[in-house]
């Protein structure tokens, strides 16, 4: 695309601010007269539905009382049917009878898994205690033989050393 010059791009700045004013005065022209429809139409159908003004605040009134009276009646219905729907199964001895075995399968469960973790649990640590313990025994092994060795040849040392000694002392008697 070629390079435009300053005048071109005020040019064309003026064309779009010109396009963008246009638009928006259409839009707006458009809202005004679709409010101004809006408004006929409400005020026609507030003129048909109330014959006198009268009776327009009577039919609010006794709307809001009836509104008033109604959603404490939905509340108490709806938490009746939470109470009716929770207790269904309680209802008949068979009914209950197979709730009851459920809880009781599921309790059995989870009370199996507690013994097969506790088992596994146990099996590990004394897994552990037992490595720990070998380790040991095996590290004291090495340990007194190391020992041994040294003194052995702390006591093979002493024994020379003594030997030399009362030659050197006998020789010189």
């Amino acid at each position: 695309m070629a390079q435009q010059t300053p005048t071109q791009r005020k040019a064309t700045a003026k064309k779009a601010a010109a396009t963008r004013k246009r638009n928006a005065a259409a839009r707006s022209a458009k809202t005004a007269k679709s409010s101004a429809k809006a408004t006929q139409t409400s005020a026609r159908t507030a003129a048909s539905n109330a014959t006198s003004a009268g009776n327009l605040t009577l039919d609010t009134v006794a709307l809001q009382a009836e509104r008033a009276v109604l959603i404490p009646v939905g509340v108490a219905l709806t938490a009746r049917d939470a109470v009716v729907e929770a207790t269904r199964p309680f209802t008949s001895r068979s009914s209950a009878e197979k709730e009851l075995r459920k809880f009781e399968r599921r309790g059995n469960t989870a009370r199996n898994n507690v013994r097969r973790e506790v088992k596994r649990t146990r099996t590990r640590v004394e897994r552990e205690l037992r490595q720990r313990r070998n380790d040991v025994r095996t590290r004291v092994v090495d340990v007194r033989g190391d020992l041994q060795k040294q003194v052995s040849e702390v006591q093979s040392n002493a024994t020379s050393v003594a030997r030399k000694v009362q030659e050197q002392v006998a020789a010189l008697a």
